[in-house]
């Protein structure tokens, strides 16, 4: 319930009025995210589609209300408002525009919201939407407009801006060329002052030309690999949301570097993650009484007079030699502090060089940013073609932050792929392997397990044969991250209970029973004995009893002097076990109460050495 409450606020919850940058003081643009959604309500978008398919204004209304829930998960802070137009009331905070109804202002999003992006949804919400709505006359002009100081009367430092017009009508205003051009102008100082226009136009019949009027409205791709524009309309709910989804997220940069190829010579790059674990949040205190999430305060006090510590009076200090070394604050830091952020050239190294086990953590992503430095791109381009020719890749130095410990990474180039229709599919760059310390390798002795014959071999490989199927990782969700934010949407939104959540990752027993077929039993005849029960636990093992004296315990094995020695010598002697160290050390008179194994270790080695 903390986690839940802390994403779903209410509109009246108080904020703290401090500005969240988009990531780290290396970004040019900080500031909060922000999104509206402007809705055309004319008739043409309550029309049901054939065979009792939902109206487009219907399959709108799921594609924000699903993007309402995303965001509130991922993306908290962001700042989201929905306006319709071509409205017969009109609502705004001027109260001078004609046909345009703000139904929420730019502001954070709470389950408050959702429920009313709820309303609207539905055949109850649909008869609603088009009651207090539907189809007064249209001027663009007027609600980019408003949605212009929508952006200009928020009080936050906005960032990333972007506006989503959704629609079946591809000229909005008929033959009126005067409205037209006065929506063109409109869009062009949106698109000038930073805001990203989106076009979401849906089906209609006869087919949407976004030529007659839209391409002259929507942004221009920010990549040159982008597609810019997509000319085919959405006629499902799926495509609809695939393109939202796909048009809401943006290249953010987990950190933007230096990569210097010599002395004087420097490129911006970028770096990005293709892949993060998604985590469910961590709780938050709240307070009893109001449910507001708690802040914390710490403070330091002297142990001795109970005064109030300023933070220039508390220093650190580390034991060195049975002597305290006191140090200030910023001498901590100058320690910790290796080298400047950023990425330097050690040299290249052939592709047999870099193996398999090196990759120890999901790589990155290079790539240049031309915004940095002029000229990056070129160079990039150029170092590309060359490690790509040589088949090498290059070895640096990467330290991603301050006070970050530095790693050395692998550069892998990585080519540009295009599919028939001359779309890529695969950006150029360099694939970022983080690469071991020496330390990390370890010598391990694998257990001794029995091999399997050549039959056996073959006939589980048949087995895998049948079981192969076209992996894709956007298929499968985690279920527990999933069911967490369902139980905790029901309890925001009081639903009577969560939404049925399809376990993904749960193997599909009769679908694999069909495919192996008389594949299993074949198998289990191989490998296992006649007389085999799976369900039966073994029986436990006795141990061997003397003649004589069934009761009396195994003799400890003793270790000699010389063997001891031998074992120091050689490096063996955290082979033996903690038992047989114990009674080594009773011979010496060495305690062992509470002792770990490294200090009994520590002490005999000790006593042999000296003389």
């Amino acid at each position: 319930m903390a986690e839940w409450n802390a994403y779903f606020r209410g509109e009246d919850d108080d904020d703290d009025g401090q500005e969240e940058g988009e990531g780290s003081s290396d970004y040019k643009v900080t500031g909060r995210n922000s999104f509206v959604f402007l809705v055309d309500a004319s008739k043409e978008m309550f029309i049901k589609g054939e065979d009792g398919a939902p109206s487009n204004f219907d399959m709108t209304m799921e594609a924000i209300r699903k993007l309402y829930t995303r965001k509130i998960i991922n993306s908290p802070t962001d700042l989201v408002a929905l306006v319709f137009y071509g409205t017969e009331k009109s609502q705004d905070p001027t109260n001078s525009f004609k046909n345009v109804y703000v139904y929420q202002n730019l502001s954070e999003l709470g389950a408050k919201r959702v429920q009313e992006v709820d309303a609207l949804r539905g055949d109850k919400g649909a008869v609603l939407a088009a009651q207090t709505m539907g189809s007064g006359e249209t001027s663009l002009f007027d609600a980019l407009w408003c949605c212009a100081n929508l952006y200009r009367d928020c009080k936050r430092r906005l960032g990333y801006k972007r506006l989503f017009i959704f629609t079946c009508r591809d000229q909005p205003h008929a033959a009126d060329p005067v409205k037209d051009r006065q929506a063109r102008t409109q869009a062009s100082d949106l698109r000038e002052t930073g805001v990203i226009i989106e076009l979401m136009h849906l089906m209609k019949a006869g087919g949407f030309d976004v030529s007659l009027f839209f391409r002259d409205i929507v942004s221009p791709p920010e990549d040159e690999d982008e597609l810019g524009l997509q000319t085919e309309a959405c006629e499902k709910l799926e495509d609809l949301q695939k393109r939202v989804r796909a048009s809401e997220q943006h290249k953010k940069a987990s950190a933007r570097l230096n990569l210097c190829l010599g002395e004087g010579v420097n490129l911006a790059v970028g770096i990005y993650s293709n892949a993060v674990s998604a985590r469910k949040p961590g709780p938050i205190n709240l307070y009893r009484e109001s449910n507001e999430p708690v802040r914390s305060k710490t403070r330091t006090f002297h142990t001795q007079t109970g005064s109030l510590l300023l933070p220039s009076e508390v220093k650190k200090a580390q034991v060195y030699g049975n002597r305290q070394i006191v140090m200030e604050k910023d001498e901590v830091e100058a320690i910790k502090k290796f080298d400047d952020p950023g990425l330097l050239l050690m040299g290249f190294k052939a592709m047999e060089k870099l193996k398999l086990h090196h990759h120890t953590r999901p790589a990155a992503f290079l790539f240049p940013e031309e915004g940095q430095v002029k000229g990056s791109s070129c160079l990039f381009s150029a170092l590309l073609t060359k490690c790509v020719e040589k088949n090498v890749f290059a070895l640096c130095r990467c330290i991603l932050r301050r006070n970050v410990p530095p790693r050395f990474v692998a550069l892998v180039p990585q080519e540009e792929e295009v599919d028939e229709r001359k779309t890529q599919t695969t950006p150029p760059g360099f694939n970022v392997i983080y690469l071991p310390y020496a330390d990390d390798f370890r010598n391990l002795d694998p257990p001794q397990t029995p091999c399997a014959s050549v039959e056996q071999v073959n006939k589980m490989r048949e087995i895998v044969q049948k079981l192969r199927f076209k992996y894709r990782i956007e298929s499968f969700e985690n279920p527990v991250i999933q069911q967490h934010y369902k139980n905790m949407e029901a309890l925001a939104l009081d639903l009577m209970a969560p939404e049925e959540l399809e376990d993904l990752i749960m193997p599909q027993v009769e679908q694999i029973d069909r495919r192996l077929g008389p594949l299993v039993q074949d198998f289990k005849d191989l490998v296992y004995p006649a007389d085999y029960n799976p369900d039966v636990k073994p029986a436990a093992k006795r141990k061997a009893a003397d003649a004589g004296d069934g009761g009396e315990k195994k003799v400890k094995d003793e270790l000699s002097d010389e063997d001891l020695r031998a074992r120091i010598q050689d490096g063996t002697l955290a082979k033996i076990t903690v038992p047989v160290l114990k009674e080594a050390c009773k011979r010496f008179k060495i305690p062992t109460t509470g002792a770990k194994k490294q200090d009994l270790m520590e002490a005999l080695v000790k006593r042999l050495a000296a003389p």
